[in-house]
């Protein structure tokens, strides 16, 4: 009874990942007996025996070394260590992106149809020259126009990748919606189609911006290349499928327009609704100012922290362009001062390495950073710019701002860096709170995604003054 209960005792066990681990015992020939639980889907169930290396017969594999179908899939199509190598929110996101991608691959293939059509392919009148010169000037229109949108856009799709994502796609629709239309109008096809390119240029860029920002999101293992390189993979695989769907559906729809453009309208619907799923799944635990703004307002009316998965459902994704406060963080300091006098009343009271000033009038806050300033400082100046922002705004507040907030309405009697001075103060308490409820809560504050500028000054500090 000993010995068979030795031999049924388990020898040792393995996982792959986070996957159920496998016992292994001996057999009675002295061989080792692995368990394959989880894979009874697959035919697998049961234990099966492993032979030592080298003893096996014909050089035939282990049927413990084989993967299940379900395994081979995913070694090609998700990154290593799925799920644990990724962010929670990665398959919600890759399944309606494939989804998007696959409707997007349908409307591409009507609007080249389209675009063909107009330069006269299958027209035996059509001039190859015409046609060579339309295509030249539709692709620089688009160079120079993915240039100047680098420069002017750039710096600030790292700071609200999901609405710069949704807004490439939507841009995207726009500019195959305008190729589509193209060949209606002859006389205006080639305006028409380097429109359409240049905005298309300006979603490969802002598509191609915000993934690389998404994926670093996502891989959690430092596996950026890994991550990127699957979801390449399974963009393929759709792109594959729309096209052998599109060589299915071009010949019946190409004889109808009416018909072509209300299948184009339905796949636009779909796409954009994809969209919209796909980055609302998203869950970044870095702050921008859209999300900073949602959780200090939280914070202010009931005392709690929202976690990211709340403030995330939260964020607004179609008006997070527009806020109604301009915050500016790493603004130079001559554009705030020109005498001594002004450095003199905007250094008072800032014990913190950032100076703020507040224009009421313009609802607009600017901050000047010291070189010293480090992540949790640029958060605490933007907090205050978003608390001064709070006075004029509705909804309750602590005691101490609710007076500010009254002083505010008041009328002009205080001057705005009087009322600066003072939330410094209430800062001082506040802020190790929300600072502290902000980790609690799983956000990361070691870094954010706030907008700043690469302007730094020095100025004379009071001894006092803290560094974050």
């Amino acid at each position: 009874m000993a010995e068979g209960a030795s031999r049924e005792a388990q020898l040792c066990s393995e996982q792959f990942g986070s996957g159920a681990a496998r016992g292994c015992r001996a057999a009675a020939d002295g061989s080792l007996q692995w368990e394959a639980r989880g894979w009874s889907w697959w035919g697998f169930s049961g234990a099966f025996p492993v032979r030592p290396e080298g003893r096996d017969e014909g050089g035939a594999g282990a049927p413990g070394t084989s993967s299940p179908p379900l395994s081979g899939l995913q070694a090609v199509f998700l990154p290593q260590g799925f799920p644990d190598s990724v962010s929670p929110d990665y398959l919600p996101y890759q399944l309606w992106d494939s989804v998007q991608a696959f409707a997007s691959s349908l409307s591409g293939s009507l609007a080249t149809q389209a675009v063909l059509l107009g330069i006269g392919v299958g027209n035996a009148k059509a001039s190859v020259s015409a046609a060579t010169a339309t295509w030249l000037v539709k692709d620089s229109t688009g160079m120079l126009g993915r240039i100047v949108f680098a420069w002017w856009k750039g710096s600030k799709l790292d700071c609200n990748a999901k609405q710069w994502r949704l807004f490439a796609d939507i841009l995207n629709d726009v500019a195959m919606f305008l190729e589509i239309m193209a060949p209606i109008y002859p006389i205006c096809f080639t305006m028409t189609v380097c429109t359409s390119n240049l905005a298309k240029c300006i979603v490969s860029v802002a598509g191609g911006a915000t993934r690389a920002a998404l994926t670093m999101h996502q891989a959690r293992r430092n596996n950026m290349a890994d991550v990127s390189a699957k979801d390449s993979s399974q963009e393929t695989l759709v792109n594959l499928a729309g096209l052998l769907v599109s060589l299915l559906m071009l010949p019946l729809v190409s004889g109808c327009p009416s018909f072509s453009l209300g299948c184009f309208f339905f796949l636009t619907a779909l796409h954009i609704y994809a969209n919209y799923r796909a980055v609302r799944a998203l869950v970044m635990e870095t702050l921008n100012e859209g999300r900073l703004r949602l959780v200090l307002k939280h914070f202010l009316q009931r005392g709690e922290v929202l976690d990211p998965t709340s403030a995330n459902q939260m964020e607004p994704l179609w008006t997070g362009f527009w806020p109604s406060l301009s915050l500016s963080l790493g603004v130079p300091l001559h554009r705030l001062i020109s005498s001594v006098f002004e450095l003199q009343q905007l250094v008072e009271g800032h014990q913190e390495p950032y100076l703020l000033c507040w224009d009421q009038s313009r609802n607009r806050v600017q901050v000047v950073l010291s070189q010293m300033a480090g992540p949790e400082t640029i958060l605490r100046a933007a907090t205050h710019g978003l608390v001064l922002g709070a006075l004029q705004g509705d909804g309750p507040l602590p005691g101490e701002l609710e007076e500010l907030r009254n002083q505010v309405r008041a009328g002009p009697e205080k001057d705005s860096w009087v009322i600066v001075k003072e939330i410094h103060q209430v800062l001082d308490k506040l802020f190790p709170k929300f600072l502290k409820g902000l980790q609690d809560a799983g956000w990361q504050t070691e870094k954010h995604q706030l907008e700043v500028d690469e302007w730094r000054a020095t100025w004379p500090l009071s001894p006092e003054k803290k560094v974050l």
